[in-house]
């Protein structure tokens, strides 16, 4: 009898110590933080979602994970609520149940990110990786309950917050009236697609007060004399289009983030797609928190931080964009200069919707500031954003440069003037400047 309950400890002990306990070394990694953000990039790519309902994706997922790590650890961050537009008290944690708030956070990103925009289920099968990882990593019964119980009960709160937003209703709003105008806004080839999101300004901000908070200065006056500043711009644009350096259609290239191209090679039409404009930054975003050695928590502050600025960027460009409905550099050389002229990238599609201000400038103003006041401004960087498309990365000496090479791409591609450009910069340095004055930190 003694003999086989030596050998029946035995067969448990060895059981146990065979038994894997090392789910915080996967769940705790910031680096898993930053896949579960580009597996949302890629279901926002995959379902063909514009640039600026894909930022709402990321700002709710982001802030629903922050919100988690801000429950978790309130000694070191604080919550977003009662310091942006219309988000009630969160949830505390439980005192006697355990949480692993890491773990937790993850859930919530994909809860939300999926919930916001896309039909159900469209991150399940990415949720159940988490979870099989927690049980198979032995994340104990408890912890694991506790944390799906947590995630659930921020998320909620969260995703209440984001349907009182005004989405919902712009769906409804009327479309873009094209007028016969001068100076007015059209649709451009060869797609013709009609003008995108032009309620957005109706969306509810998350830190600003109101989407003209930081209304830019008005364009340049449209006009057809060739001695007027206008024109000169056109010209410009013109100039530079027609004598591209191979680095530069190489920046026009890499910095289109154009969620879906249509290629037109004679009668032949194909749409491919890449990552949009706020899913670059959201690439370059893990790539600097990567290169800081982040830990996970300032790894999710980080992501939080800059969607946020990104979101309310693309509101005040948007209000901008449909105040001012300028007309694109391409419409007005086709009309008055040259109608067989092309863009600094041959047959690509000049985005649907008015040139002023460059949202490309004013969102990467906004992420490049955020980022600085986390990292600093000299931490080098490669971005590999579009290796999958075929374009070789392009390396950065700093997170500014990246973002003024982002705001030029336009000008070198034919679809900002450089005002639109440069007023849309300020801009998003503006909105990042109270994005940074919130209270994140205890």
């Amino acid at each position: 009898m003694r003999s086989i309950l030596v050998c029946a400890c035995i067969s448990v002990f060895i059981l146990s110590c065979r038994q894997k306990n090392d789910y915080k070394t996967y769940l705790h990694d910031p680096i898993t933080y930053c896949k579960t953000v580009y597996e949302l990039n890629t279901v926002v790519m995959g379902n063909n979602f514009s640039p600026i309902v894909a930022s709402r994706n990321y700002l709710y997922a982001n802030v629903a994970a922050y919100e988690v790590i801000a429950a978790g650890y309130p000694q070191e961050y604080r919550s977003l609520a009662g310091q942006v537009k219309g988000l009630s008290e969160l949830p505390k944690p439980p005192k006697d149940k355990p949480i692993d708030f890491e773990f937790a956070s993850l859930l919530a990103f994909c809860k939300l990110g999926e919930a916001v925009t896309f039909p159900a289920g469209s991150m399940q099968y990415f949720v159940d990786s988490l979870h099989n990882l927690a049980k198979d990593h032995g994340m104990p019964t408890e912890i694991f309950n506790n944390s799906v119980a947590f995630a659930d009960t921020v998320s909620s709160v969260v995703m209440q917050w984001s349907k009182k937003d005004f989405y919902l209703q712009t769906r409804t709003y009327p479309k873009y009236t094209v007028m016969d105008t001068p100076g007015r806004w059209v649709p451009t080839p060869p797609a013709y697609t009609s003008a995108m999101e032009p309620s957005w300004r109706m969306i509810r901000p998350v830190v600003m007060d109101s989407a003209n908070q930081f209304m830019p200065p008005r364009p340049p006056k449209f006009s057809l004399d060739k001695n007027s500043f206008y024109f000169k711009q056109v010209m410009a644009i013109k100039d530079a289009g027609d004598s591209l350096t191979e680095e530069q259609k190489h920046i026009a290239e890499f910095w289109d983030d154009n969620p879906f191209k249509l290629n037109v090679t004679g009668h032949v039409m194909f749409g491919t797609k890449k990552f949009s404009p706020p899913g670059h930054w959201m690439s370059i975003v893990g790539i600097a928190s990567k290169n800081a050695k982040a830990d996970f928590a300032t790894t999710v502050y980080a992501y939080a931080k800059t969607s946020i600025a990104l979101f309310d960027a693309f509101i005040q460009c948007w209000d901008a964009k449909y105040k001012y409905n300028l007309l694109r550099p391409e419409s007005y050389i086709h009309l008055f200069i040259d109608g067989a002229w092309v863009t600094g990238q041959g047959n690509d599609i000049t985005p649907p919707f008015p040139e002023y201000v460059s949202a490309h400038s004013g969102q990467s103003a906004a992420a490049l500031a955020t980022l600085e006041s986390l990292f600093g401004d000299h931490v080098p960087f490669v971005d590999h954003a579009h290796d999958a498309d075929g374009f070789a990365p392009r390396s950065f000496d700093h997170i500014f440069a990246a973002a003024e090479e982002a705001g030029m791409s336009r000008l070198y591609a034919g679809i900002h003037f450089r005002s639109g450009n440069l007023n849309g910069r300020t801009l998003g340095l503006c909105v990042a400047a109270v994005v940074n004055s919130l209270e994140w930190h205890r």
